[in-house]
């Protein structure tokens, strides 16, 4: 017998960058041609799941109506991807047709992926999804194996979870425990790095105060060595800052475990990625590396081969610590608050001013290779640094270097002193105004001359001046001093000054 004509509404999420918003899955039963229609801005993966539902619907013992089904996905006039709507329009198509309880999708959400046999696979965003069903006040059913998320803000989620449909719909049972949260083994120290202690200062500094630091030397100076030890001398990520950055990993379909339990994200993206894959975009959006490098470090390897516009792209998002990207249905936001590390080689042949090797470059070589960075993102990096080929004596001294857990202290020390200080002034942390900061430093009237001299002899530009005072302003704290005195500018200078190209 045909299944009775019927309506409902089921409650599902949709991703919109890296925020999930409710949907109403509306399902209409009527009478008309057999078949399905899915209208509201729906993607081919959505359409599809058409065949998906009705093979699933089959194979778990329930009746496909033979009547004509409408799901409308509303709001309408956002788009929808993705394959999650394939448990919210089967559990409609239920509903509406009197197979299963009204009651077992009352107050729910629903996401998840049909197998032709009905089972349940899991999709991406589903942090994203979780918060959003809290915001909404809805528990949330995901496919099986979706732990719960012991994470603060989320303990109110009531999180369940379905491994297939079943006839009566039977299946909801609460998310397993919390995942257990442990780190992997320790990340490289920099013990392992004797010398370069001028460079471990620099990183040192590039940590406390999330200033950008550019190394360039020649092949083999160790400059990727460091920067793949930067997170061991990072602090453990916030309970807020943990959510934010797994949000974005669980969109993109990146594991969460690491950032869970405290440990900032580290991306080193190849050269030769794209503007979508570095930025974000695509349709629909996904985020890209500096998004996922979000309250973490982003390293670019081999900086000067990075195409000139993929490279540039990333000034606004350096500046703001987000990027907008701009859709014919609006503009999507993605969080970027990362702290950028980079690395090049001087030249083409990658000796110039090394003295165990002879560089075979033209200064017109030398000229064009060091501008494909763009004097642009050399301003806004703060930190400039040549990274020396070590003696064979260093190379092999490994071991006996400063050590990431003396480094770590110290920038703890830092961020703690500067939270305080700005505590006491009532300046809000974040990224800060040109007055807020000159306010900050609280330089004397000598310090002061002392910086306008140099911004006017080394022809800095604004921007480069602040980046300059926010370093002393995070040298001073490394030595927990309120005011940032002349000793601070002038090291702040030496990391920011390297020799003339070709000199």
């Amino acid at each position: 017998m045909s299944p009775r004509f019927g309506q409902c509404v089921v409650k599902s999420a949709a991703l919109r960058g890296v925020e999930a918003y409710s949907v109403d899955v509306e399902v209409v039963v009527a009478p008309g041609l057999p078949g399905m229609t899915i209208v509201g801005m729906a993607d081919a993966a959505v359409h599809e799941s058409r065949e998906r539902v009705k093979a699933a619907l089959r194979a778990c013992g329930f009746s496909m109506p033979t009547e004509k089904v409408v799901v409308n996905l509303a709001p309408s006039s956002l788009k929808k991807a993705g394959s999650g709507f394939d448990l919210p329009i089967a559990l409609g198509i239920l509903q509406a047709t009197g197979q299963i309880d009204a009651e077992l999708t009352g107050g729910r959400m629903f996401v998840g992926e049909l197998s032709l046999e009905g089972r349940l696979r899991q999709v991406a965003g589903i942090l994203a999804f979780g918060i959003c069903a809290l915001q909404g006040g809805w528990q949330l059913v995901v496919p099986e194996g979706s732990p719960r998320v012991p994470l603060e803000g989320l303990e109110q989620l009531n999180l369940y979870q379905l491994g297939a449909l079943h006839p009566g719909g039977e299946g909801f049972r609460p998310a397993q425990d919390a995942i257990a949260l442990q780190e992997d083994a320790k990340p490289p120290d920099f013990s392992d790095v004797a010398g370069h202690d001028l460079a471990k200062r620099a990183m040192q500094i590039a940590a406390a105060g999330g200033h950008g630091l550019l190394m360039m030397g020649p092949p083999g100076s160790g400059k990727t060595m460091l920067a793949s030890r930067m997170a061991s001398i990072l602090p453990p990520l916030t309970e807020e800052e943990k959510l934010e950055a797994a949000a974005v990993h669980s969109v993109a379909g990146e594991p969460t475990e690491k950032i869970l339990a405290g440990v900032r994200p580290f991306r080193s993206p190849h050269h030769s990625a794209s503007q979508a894959g570095l930025v974000g975009g695509g349709s629909p959006v996904r985020p890209g590396e500096i998004s996922l490098a979000h309250h973490g470090v982003l390293f670019l390897d081999e900086l000067a081969e990075f195409k000139a516009s993929v490279l540039q792209s990333i000034r606004q998002p350096m500046e703001s610590g987000s990027v907008c990207i701009t859709r014919a249905d609006g503009n999507i936001v993605l969080p970027a608050n990362f702290v950028l590390l980079a690395a090049s080689n001087p030249c083409p042949c990658g000796y110039l001013g090394d003295p165990e090797h002879s560089c075979r470059c033209t200064d017109l070589q030398v000229k064009t290779y060091q501008g494909r960075i763009g004097g642009p993102i050399l301003d806004r990096i703060g930190l400039h640094l040549d990274i020396p080929r070590l003696p064979p004596s260093s190379v092999l001294a490994t071991g006996s270097g400063t050590s990431s857990e003396v480094l770590r202290e110290g920038v703890l020390q830092a961020r703690e002193f500067s939270e305080w200080r700005m505590a006491r002034q009532e300046v809000a942390p974040g990224r800060l105004a040109m007055p807020d900061l000159v306010a900050l430093c609280a330089m004397e009237e000598g310090t002061q001359a002392f910086l306008e001299s140099m911004a006017q002899g080394y022809s800095m530009s604004g921007r480069a001046i602040m980046k300059l005072l926010a370093v002393a302003r995070t040298i001073a704290d490394l030595e927990q001093q309120d005011r940032v005195g002349q000793d601070h500018i002038a090291e702040a200078l030496g990391f920011r000054l390297r020799e003339e190209i070709g000199s």
